[in-house]
Protein backbone atom coordinates (compact mmCIF):
# COMPACT_ATOMS: atom_id res chain seq x y z
CA UNK A 1 0.00 0.00 0.00
CA UNK A 2 1.19 3.35 -0.65
CA UNK A 3 -0.08 6.65 0.75
CA UNK A 4 0.84 10.07 -0.07
CA UNK A 5 2.48 12.05 1.98
CA UNK A 6 -0.17 13.75 4.06
CA UNK A 7 -2.44 10.82 4.29
CA UNK A 8 -3.88 9.10 7.77
CA UNK A 9 -3.38 6.06 9.50
CA UNK A 10 -5.31 5.70 12.64
CA UNK A 11 -4.51 2.94 15.18
CA UNK A 12 -6.61 1.99 17.56
CA UNK A 13 -5.14 1.45 21.42
CA UNK A 14 -6.69 -0.23 24.33
CA UNK A 15 -3.40 -1.22 25.93
CA UNK A 16 -3.03 -4.93 25.09
CA UNK A 17 -0.10 -6.22 23.19
CA UNK A 18 -2.07 -6.76 20.03
CA UNK A 19 -2.55 -3.09 20.00
CA UNK A 20 0.54 -2.66 21.18
CA UNK A 21 1.72 -4.67 17.80
CA UNK A 22 -0.67 -2.80 15.07
CA UNK A 23 0.86 0.35 16.53
CA UNK A 24 4.88 -1.02 15.70
CA UNK A 25 3.16 -1.84 12.45
CA UNK A 26 1.15 1.26 11.84
CA UNK A 27 4.64 3.28 12.77
CA UNK A 28 6.52 1.29 10.08
CA UNK A 29 3.70 1.82 7.42
CA UNK A 30 3.76 5.60 8.44
CA UNK A 31 8.02 5.55 7.51
CA UNK A 32 7.49 3.93 4.27
CA UNK A 33 4.75 6.30 3.29
CA UNK A 34 4.97 9.25 4.41
CA UNK A 35 1.77 9.21 6.62
CA UNK A 36 0.64 11.02 9.85
CA UNK A 37 -0.24 8.35 12.68
CA UNK A 38 -3.28 9.05 15.03
CA UNK A 39 -2.90 6.52 18.17
CA UNK A 40 -6.82 6.37 19.15
CA UNK A 41 -8.33 5.14 22.29
CA UNK A 42 -11.74 5.22 23.85
CA UNK A 43 -13.74 5.03 26.37
CA UNK A 44 -17.44 4.82 27.65
CA UNK A 45 -19.21 4.35 31.22
CA UNK A 46 -19.96 1.24 32.00
CA UNK A 47 -23.44 0.65 31.78
CA UNK A 48 -24.97 0.37 35.39
CA UNK A 49 -27.07 2.23 37.80
CA UNK A 50 -25.42 4.45 40.28
CA UNK A 51 -22.99 7.42 40.85
CA UNK A 52 -19.84 7.00 39.02
CA UNK A 53 -16.83 7.95 40.71
CA UNK A 54 -14.13 6.84 38.41
CA UNK A 55 -12.13 9.40 35.51
CA UNK A 56 -12.51 7.11 32.81
CA UNK A 57 -11.43 9.48 29.98
CA UNK A 58 -8.07 10.34 32.55
CA UNK A 59 -7.45 6.33 33.03
CA UNK A 60 -7.72 6.31 29.43
CA UNK A 61 -5.66 9.27 28.53
CA UNK A 62 -2.87 7.85 31.31
CA UNK A 63 -3.18 4.38 29.55
CA UNK A 64 -2.42 5.83 26.08
CA UNK A 65 0.13 8.00 27.05
CA UNK A 66 2.06 5.04 28.55
CA UNK A 67 1.54 2.55 25.45
CA UNK A 68 2.89 5.35 23.44
CA UNK A 69 6.16 6.07 25.71
CA UNK A 70 6.52 2.56 25.73
CA UNK A 71 6.39 1.68 21.92
CA UNK A 72 7.88 4.72 20.47
CA UNK A 73 10.96 4.77 21.90
CA UNK A 74 13.13 6.39 20.80
CA UNK A 75 10.69 8.15 19.03
CA UNK A 76 10.18 7.49 15.63
CA UNK A 77 10.84 10.04 12.70
CA UNK A 78 6.81 10.21 11.52
CA UNK A 79 4.62 12.70 13.38
CA UNK A 80 2.13 10.41 15.86
CA UNK A 81 -0.94 12.34 17.51
CA UNK A 82 -3.07 11.04 20.47
CA UNK A 83 -6.78 11.10 20.61
CA UNK A 84 -9.14 9.90 23.72
CA UNK A 85 -12.40 9.90 22.59
CA UNK A 86 -15.73 8.83 24.44
CA UNK A 87 -17.56 6.29 22.64
CA UNK A 88 -18.21 2.46 21.99
CA UNK A 89 -14.78 1.61 20.66
CA UNK A 90 -16.24 0.36 17.03
CA UNK A 91 -18.17 3.09 16.61
CA UNK A 92 -15.59 5.19 17.53
CA UNK A 93 -12.92 3.68 14.91
CA UNK A 94 -15.64 3.29 12.58
CA UNK A 95 -15.89 7.09 12.85
CA UNK A 96 -12.29 7.79 12.70
CA UNK A 97 -11.92 6.05 9.71
CA UNK A 98 -14.03 8.47 7.42
CA UNK A 99 -10.68 10.91 7.53
CA UNK A 100 -7.92 8.14 7.57
CA UNK A 101 -6.77 6.35 4.63
CA UNK A 102 -6.18 3.63 6.29
CA UNK A 103 -6.85 1.72 9.96
CA UNK A 104 -5.03 -0.37 11.89
CA UNK A 105 -6.56 -3.03 15.13
CA UNK A 106 -5.17 -5.90 16.65
CA UNK A 107 -6.60 -9.23 16.16
CA UNK A 108 -7.71 -9.36 20.27
CA UNK A 109 -7.65 -6.34 22.91
CA UNK A 110 -8.83 -6.91 26.02
CA UNK A 111 -12.00 -9.23 26.56
CA UNK A 112 -13.74 -11.86 24.57
CA UNK A 113 -12.67 -15.30 24.22
CA UNK A 114 -9.00 -16.01 23.56
CA UNK A 115 -9.23 -18.69 20.98
CA UNK A 116 -11.47 -16.58 18.75
CA UNK A 117 -9.14 -15.31 15.40
CA UNK A 118 -10.92 -11.57 15.52
CA UNK A 119 -12.46 -9.69 18.27
CA UNK A 120 -15.93 -8.31 17.93
CA UNK A 121 -14.13 -4.65 17.55
CA UNK A 122 -11.71 -5.91 14.55
CA UNK A 123 -14.76 -7.70 12.69
CA UNK A 124 -17.44 -4.84 13.12
CA UNK A 125 -14.48 -2.22 12.16
CA UNK A 126 -13.68 -4.40 9.01
CA UNK A 127 -17.01 -5.10 7.65
CA UNK A 128 -18.18 -1.15 8.35
CA UNK A 129 -15.05 1.13 8.03
CA UNK A 130 -14.51 3.90 5.49
CA UNK A 131 -11.47 3.11 4.45
CA UNK A 132 -9.18 -0.19 4.09
CA UNK A 133 -8.65 -1.66 7.37
CA UNK A 134 -5.35 -3.95 8.44
CA UNK A 135 -6.43 -6.52 11.23
CA UNK A 136 -2.94 -6.78 12.77
CA UNK A 137 -2.05 -10.27 13.60
CA UNK A 138 -0.08 -11.78 17.01
CA UNK A 139 3.18 -11.18 17.00
CA UNK A 140 5.15 -15.23 16.71
CA UNK A 141 6.12 -16.45 19.62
Amino acid sequence: MTNAPGSLIVVGIDGSEASKHALRWAVRQAEQTGAELVALTAWHLPEMYGYVSRDYDVDAANMLEGVLKEVLDPPPPVTVRSRVVEGRVASVLIEASKDADLLLVGTRGHGGFEGMLLGSVSQHTVQHAACPVVVVPRPKS
